[in-house]
């Protein structure tokens, strides 16, 4: 049975130029989500609209005498509209290359069910009256969509890439895992703290969850730490081995966690302004993409050259076997 996609495909055929654009303006796009979410966040306009998928009971749109919270927090809704325009048409474009990846296809199609679960972790935060619990799961929401996105970009990436594959070594292999591992379980923590901090998402009482902002904000900064040693450790097991763009990766990956550390460190130094939460809240979907792409260098160079010989790896060597009269 034909899809109109399938349809489609039979008549029309996109380049991998458009491919490209789409899939790093999803990437970009799932990131300012995040952003536009600190922002309703920190100028407490979380209860802006006071219902969902209205913004009132009467209207779509804000009123007037909403003010500007109303207006940033239909803002954040319209920018997940323009998600699922870009989305969309990456999941077109994808479908109309000349050689379609199945893969790339998937991947593009997650991006647009992420989207949709996203916008019903939104309603519920709503609902619920910007419960904490529930505003971590719909920051952890968008994180997942950055992930879909990543994943996505670096496979049109790695599509248009005619370089050799590279040899990770296991250790670098493994390593890759752990940062990742590690760096989730500080996007995890950093909900926690700020489940737990002052910006609750609006100026009423907002109940907050009930732990200890210093000790929870302290093992934020001991899994902050414990990233950076193992990105750290992953930088000096690829220097001197042929995974070159595992390096470079890891370079800016350590980049990235120095600044995210210090704008973390400025954040509590100073009493959490707005403007360094925003930041930061940028720095850890940065982070995160530079930990996501870490370990798909490392995993591409195993499946590449597994592609490439597939014997290489998985075939036993026998001893060559000696003919005698």
């Amino acid at each position: 049975m034909k899809t109109p996609l399938s349809w489609l495909a039979e008549r029309v055929r996109l380049g991998p130029t458009n491919l490209t654009i789409a899939a790093g303006t999803a990437l970009v796009a799932s990131v300012m989500i995040v952003v536009t979410g600190s922002i309703v966040r920190v100028t407490g306009s979380g209860l802006g609209c006071d219902t969902w998928p209205n913004c009132t009971a009467e209207t779509l749109a804000p009123t007037a005498e909403m003010g500007v919270h109303g207006l940033i927090e239909f803002g954040n809704r319209l920018l997940a509209i323009v998600l699922c325009v870009i989305v969309g048409w990456l999941i077109v474009v994808a479908r109309l290359q000349r050689d379609a990846d199945p893969d790339i296809t998937r991947w593009a199609w997650a991006q647009f069910w992420v989207i949709v679960l996203n916008a019903v972790v939104g309603g519920i935060t709503v609902w619920t009256r910007l419960s904490p619990y529930v505003v971590a799961g719909h920051f952890l929401a968008a994180m997942l969509l950055v992930t879909a996105a990543t994943v996505t970009w670096h496979k049109v990436q790695a599509r248009e890439d005619a370089r050799p594959p590279e040899a990770s070594r296991p250790r670098v292999r493994r390593l890759a895992g752990v940062l990742l591992i590690a760096t989730a379980a500080l996007l995890f923590l950093g909900a926690s703290v700020t489940g737990t901090g002052p910006h609750a998402g609006d100026s009423a009482n907002v109940p907050r969850m009930p732990f200890n902002w210093t000790v929870v904000t302290v093992l934020h900064g001991a899994a902050a730490t414990l990233a950076g040693i193992v990105a750290l450790a992953l930088w000096l097991a690829s220097r001197h081995t042929l995974s070159a763009r595992v390096h470079r990766r890891t370079t800016v990956l350590l980049v990235l966690v120095a600044a995210q550390a210090a704008v973390g460190a400025f954040q509590v130094a100073s009493g959490l302004p707005e403007l360094a939460v925003v930041l930061h809240l940028l720095g850890s979907a940065l982070v995160w993409i530079g930990a996501v792409r870490v370990l798909l260098d490392a995993r591409d160079d195993v499946e590449q050259r597994s592609a490439t010989n597939p014997h290489r790896f998985d075939a036993p060597r026998h001893p060559p076997v000696r003919m005698t009269a």
